[in-house]
Formats: C-alpha cells, sequence, structure tokens
C-alpha cells in the first residue's frame, strides 16, 4: 500500500506544525557507525589537534543526475554560479523556492561534463527529482539512500574523512608523497593499490584534511590502507557522537526546515511521501510558533551569499535579489555562561540537539538556534543560530531559553518552566582556522 503523501499528512493532521512538532525528539544517530570508538571527547580533540577519520559513507545520501539536460535542470533550480563549474569542482548546492526561502544546502560534484553527483541531505535532492520528473529534461537520476533506509546492498560510494593539523602529512605517507596541489572545493584523481579514486579538499569540521571518494568495491582496502598508514600519526576513527557535533564550530547549519509547506507547492508535497526528510525530520524547542514559515531561512541568513549568482535565470531569482539587500538575522555562535551550565545542566557528559530554542533580550525573542552541543575540548556549550541583526556583534549578552514547548494547542509564547541561561555571542565559526585559514587557497 502507497504511504500518504507529505500533504494528506499534513491535511489529516490539521497544520504542518501538528505534523512535525514532537517535543523532546531525539537527534538522528549515525546508522552502521559506531557512537563512539575511543571516546567522544578524544574523537573530537583529534581533528582539533591530531588527524581524525571519519567514515561518512553510510549517513549520507546521494544523489546521481545524468544526461544532455543535467546542467540546465540544476541550473533551474538553483542560485550557485555555474560559470566556468570543471570536472572534479564541487560547489555548496543553493535551491531556494519562488519566495527565496532554502529547501537544505547539499554538495554538489560534476562527475563529467554531463553527469553530476548531489549529496547530503536528501530535501535538496528529492527538489531536483521532482523538477527533472515533472519537468521537460533529458536527464537519468540514480538515488542512494542512507545505510539505515537503504533496503538492501551496500553504498555506491566509499566517503572517507581525514581532517587535522597533521592530515596532510598522513596523506603523503598514503600515497608516497604529497598529493597534487588542490584548491579547497576540487578535488584531484588519485590511485592507491590499484584503486582510483578522488581526493576531495572539504572537511566537516573545518580542518585541513581531505575526502576520499570512491566506488563502494574499493572501500575496505581503502579504509585499511588509511588506517594502517595513520597509525604513525596516531589517527583517531570518529564515531557517530563526536562527528555530528563537528559543524557547530565549523559553522554549518545541518538542519534548517525546507521552506516548502506552504505557498505554491502543494503538487510537490503530493509528490512527497510522509516518511520523506521532510515529513519524519522532527521540529522541538522552546520556540514554538504555529506559523511554519516562522522556521523558514534565508540562504544569505545562513551565510550563502558567496555562492549566490545572477548571471542566469532560475526560480527564486528575483526574491533573493530583493533578500540580499537586506536581510533582518545573522549566523551568531552561542557561548554558554558557565556557571548557568552547571545550575541548569550539573555537569554534562555529552550533548548534541537540534531543538529550536528561543534566544532572547529582556524577555523579547530575539533569534532561534538550530543545534546545541558540548565541545569536550572547550569544555563549552555552544549553540550555532541566528539572530538579529542588531544583536549580532561579538560580546553581546542574550539569554537562551532551555525547555519543550507542548506544540498546538498552547499558547506560542507560554513559559512551560523553561530555564533561561546566559550566552554571550561569538563569531561563526567559531573555530579560528575555519573562520580565517579555511578557504584561503
Amino acid at each position: 500500500m502507497k504511504p500518504k503523501s507529505l500533504q494528506q499528512a499534513m491535511e489529516d493532521a490539521g497544520s504542518p506544525m501538528a505534523l512535525v512538532w514532537k517535543p523532546n525528539a531525539r537527534a538522528w544517530e549515525v546508522p552502521v557507525i559506531q557512537p563512539e570508538y575511543v571516546g567522544w571527547r578524544e574523537e573530537q580533540l583529534a581533528w582539533r589537534d591530531g588527524v581524525a577519520l571519519s567514515d561518512l559513507s553510510h549517513h549520507m545520501w546521494d544523489l546521481w543526475i545524468e544526461g544532455p539536460d543535467a546542467l540546465r535542470l540544476l541550473k533551474d533550480y538553483s542560485a550557485n554560479n555555474y560559470e566556468n563549474f570543471v570536472v572534479g569542482q564541487a560547489k555548496q548546492f543553493v535551491p531556494v523556492t519562488a519566495r527565496g526561502n532554502l529547501i537544505t544546502d547539499g554538495i554538489l560534484m560534476r562527475d563529467a561534463e554531463e553527469r553530476f553527483n548531489l549529496s547530503g541531505v536528501p530535501a535538496s535532492q528529492s527538489w531536483i527529482r521532482y523538477q527533472g520528473e515533472t519537468g521537460n529534461y533529458d536527464v537519468a537520476m540514480t538515488v542512494d539512500p542512507d545505510s539505515g533506509l537503504r533496503k538492501e546492498g551496500s553504498p555506491i560510494v566509499f566517503r572517507y574523512q581525514i581532517q587535522g593539523p597533521l592530515a596532510m602529512k598522513l596523506a603523503e605517507k598514503l600515497f608516497d608523497g604529497p598529493l597534487p596541489a588542490t584548491k579547497f572545493f576540487y578535488s584531484t584523481p588519485v590511485e592507491l593499490n590499484g584503486a582510483k579514486f578522488r581526493a576531495f579538499r572539504h572537511g566537516m569540521a573545518g580542518m585541513p584534511g581531505y575526502e576520499f571518494i570512491g566506488d563502494w568495491k574499493d572501500a575496505v582496502a581503502v579504509k585499511d590502507a588509511i588506517l594502517k598508514a595513520g597509525e604513525e600519526f596516531g589517527l583517531v576513527h570518529v564515531g557517530g557522537k563526536a562527528y555530528y557535533t563537528n559543524g557547530i564550530e565549523s559553522g554549518w547549519i545541518p538542519t534548517p526546515t525546507p521552506g516548502i509547506f506552504t505557498d505554491d507547492l502543494k503538487p510537490y508535497r503530493e509528490w512527497l511521501s510522509v516518511f520523506s526528510y521532510e515529513g519524519q525530520k522532527p521540529l522541538h524547542g522552546s520556540f514554538y510558533s504555529d506559523n511554519i514559515e516562522d522556521y523558514y531561512v534565508s540562504p544569505f541568513e545562513l551565510g550563502y551569499g558567496k555562492s549566490i549568482s545572477f548571471n542566469h535565470d532560475y526560480l527564486g531569482r528575483e526574491a533573493l535579489e530583493k533578500a540580499k539587500v537586506d536581510y533582518p538575522r545573522r549566523k551568531v555562535t552561542f557561548v554558554f555562561d558557565e556557571a548557568d551550565v552547571v545550575r541548569v545542566f550539573g555537569q554534562p557528559d555529552y550533548m548534541n540537539t537540534y531543538g529550536r530554542y528561543r534566544i532572547e533580550k529582556d524577555g523579547r525573542l530575539v533569534g532561534m538556534v538550530f543545534q546545541t552541543g558540548l565541545i569536550g575540548p572547550l569544555n563549552k556549550i555552544l549553540s550555532l543560530g541566528l539572530v538579529d541583526k542588531e544583536y549580532a556583534a561579538p560580546g553581546t549578552q542574550l539569554d537562551f531559553v532551555w525547555g519543550e514547548h507542548p506544540g498546538p494547542g498552547h499558547d506560542a509564547n507560554g513559559d512551560f518552566v523553561f530555564q533561561r541561561l546566559k550566552v554571550t555571542v561569538a563569531p561563526s565559526p567559531y573555530n579560528e582556522h575555519a573562520r580565517h585559514d579555511y578557504r584561503k587557497d
């Protein structure tokens, strides 16, 4: 029996918020990969002070778009600049609705002249699949879900990231010499013991390193070779608990609410299943609104302005041209007051939540957070979020509201025994290397 569409599920629930608001929802976990290998604190420390290996083969979705109209499809439904987009290069993919609201981001790599790979959260992939299937495009599309949802078989590709101050030395040992000079977000073909794959200059933690991408048939051999070469450098295998915290310091907001629940997108919601990412990704926390549009974001707010181009026509271009002039919020890091952390949480051993929590100034809502986690090497809790631009200056003192709003049917501005903790605004990315040096080349 075919599952409900997202549209039908919304209608049955009574509203988008009644469908997706789920107080105390647990953060998603990385499938297959162990939660910890040597301990999440040590694993967080490795990409900061040594070298870390992250196996990304199992939690990411992949979509391959291939054919004579592949580039036209991507240009029609994303805001990126496709001039001089060469094979082996990647982009932070920025698809938006007609109103300029972000669908979600992804990593788009050009594999060949007429073949592209879009990886990451599946919302952007579903958007492109829908447009490709319902529009007049000569393309073929292949989807590979994450290993938690794949019904059978192995991933199509492996993805292994090595990151940290010693990552380049490890790469030299692995390949018996330095790799060819490669710009940030470009890749170079490499070969290791007969296995051919790509070395991509990218890393989720904002530290030096590579992401190795290749056919799954070579996955075990390549990973074993990395682990063996890494012994000399104290290579640490990163588990799922540490991995899902690495975007907080590097400034990547991983779970923006796709702007597809309203407007003229009913046909798209009828195409989507309720069991899609859009239907199953929960909202929770102290910030509640009956209007799901209050959770939408502009790509400018998330810092994607450099990725947005106006040199071709695409859906949402007009809205983005207006938004670039004056967007109300800025992406920042919130650093928790240590005394308040002890008062509210005691001595937390681990924290990672994607709850939408209120940021207030004198009791007035001025911002919203997207991810909050404990960074072991700093012994600090940090939140990554958006704040009204007049409160975005580093050093600004604000209040973080901790708690779970019960959701629809309750006063959106009610205080349900919420705790307030002092936080200080800091830059995003919070990590100095990620902020100043990561993209220098």
